[in-house]
């Protein structure tokens, strides 16, 4: 497999051979036709058949409750609203231009997510240039947008993958594609009978967050969820798809527990960071979704009087565990922390190596910065000793921001299914 790599949007893509499907990355702006943002809904037990994919989504902010606390789950989904949704799930590239429709005003709430969902592919109108954006949408049309946005094609012979529904002569004849592809990639979910798809019925907002979470779990963007409404044909269709992300390419981390990591300049400490970005293909397939950690450690550079982030590990939200051999650029940035002074308060904040921790402790007499959040390792206790009689030291101090990004130091492969 061939692979290339360039940037799209800010983000590492990559080239590879047989790659067709375009995948995407979740947005959180909130629309208005929602107005609460909680996860917890007054009329959502932990027992409803679709609570599992409602929480996740709205952890997401995809979708949200009412002033009331209520999600309302049995209440239908207008086409508006859907749009809205898929604007804040997805991030894709346009595939055609907008255009304009005669009953959707300029100033319509809505007006800008129905255009992007019709130029990226999810979305179409009806003849006269009507968009009906209070119509309330069928299940087989939630099912179709989704597959044509992914841009999922029917990999087997369409007719027999719809028998699996007793009721697929009730498929509209524009439908029976999209929704054999989105059977294939497991984003069909059937409650209360997995071989009843009410294609014509309109759909909830329940049905809707269960479609739209499947449809990030087939795109490899949310780890799947155990539900036995979800239908899997054969236990899926879809083999593995095996992508190289080439050496050099970058991995864009955070470190969100401080503002800075402080370690002396000879010890090593350990350090788990967290995938800012989706990094992608150049289809825009996710590879390493946002929410990964990269674990590694915090070491010193022989000969350079600096340290730099060393990783060892690339967990991926779904649980896939991956060696890699990436690291940051040297760091010899210095503080100089003297006997007597007093922290100011960014370093007083500041996360501290077990090293660091002890010196300043010493050094300071400030017994406290011990009991500050240190990053693990070896223990302060042993340390202390070490420092006792030193009138300063001389600490690196690294911007997790600006510091921690990396490149991977050999070609990594990953195994999207």
């Amino acid at each position: 497999m061939a692979a290339q790599k360039h940037w799209q949007s800010g983000l590492a893509a990559f080239m590879a051979m047989g790659i067709t499907a375009g995948t995407l990355a979740p947005i959180v702006a909130p629309a208005p036709s929602f107005a609460q943002t909680a996860t917890s809904f007054s009329d959502v037990q932990s027992n409803y058949w679709a609570a599992q994919f409602i929480q996740s989504l709205a952890q997401r902010g995809v979708i949200a409750g009412f002033p009331d606390g209520s999600f309302r789950p049995d209440e239908q989904v207008t086409r508006a609203q859907f749009a809205a949704m898929l604007n804040k799930a997805f991030q894709k590239n346009q595939v055609r231009q907008g255009t304009s429709f005669v009953d959707v005003r300029s100033n319509f709430w809505a007006a800008s997510a129905i255009q992007q969902s019709y130029s990226t592919g999810f979305m179409s109108g009806y003849p006269g240039s009507r968009f009906e954006p209070n119509q309330a949408i069928p299940r087989e049309q939630v099912l179709v947008s989704l597959a044509n946005g992914l841009e999922y094609r029917a990999q087997s012979n369409v007719e027999g993958t719809l028998k699996y529904f007793n009721d697929s002569a009730n498929i509209s004849g524009y439908a029976r594609s999209p929704i054999a592809a989105a059977t294939e990639n497991q984003i069909v979910v059937n409650y209360p009978n997995l071989k009843f798809l009410n294609p014509d019925r309109v759909a909830t907002r329940a049905q809707v967050a269960a479609f739209i979470y499947q449809a990030l779990v087939s795109s490899n963007q949310a780890s799947a969820i155990n539900s036995p409404f979800i239908v899997a044909i054969n236990g899926g269709i879809q083999d593995p798809v095996a992508i190289v992300i080439p050496q050099g390419t970058a991995i864009p981390v955070k470190y969100d527990k401080a503002e800075k990591i402080l370690v002396t300049r000879e010890e090593t400490a350990p350090l788990t960071l967290t995938v800012s970005q989706n990094v992608v293909t150049d289809k825009g397939r996710v590879i390493i979704p946002a929410g990964s950690q990269v674990v590694g450690q915090i070491k010193p550079v022989k000969g350079q009087k600096g340290s730099q982030f060393i990783a060892d590990k690339l967990i991926l939200t779904n649980g896939q565990e991956y060696k890699i051999n990436a690291q940051s650029e040297t760091i010899t940035k210095i503080e100089t922390i003297k006997k007597g002074s007093r922290l100011g308060s960014a370093l007083k904040s500041a996360v501290y190596g077990a090293g660091a921790a002890a010196a300043v402790s010493v050094v300071t007499g400030d017994r406290a910065i011990a009991t500050e959040e240190v990053l693990g390792g070896a223990a302060i206790g042993g340390l202390i000793g070490a420092f006792f009689g030193k009138k300063s030291v001389d600490l690196i101090v690294i911007d997790p921001d600006t510091d921690l990004q990396m490149t991977i130091g050999e070609n990594l492969q990953i195994s999207l299914k």
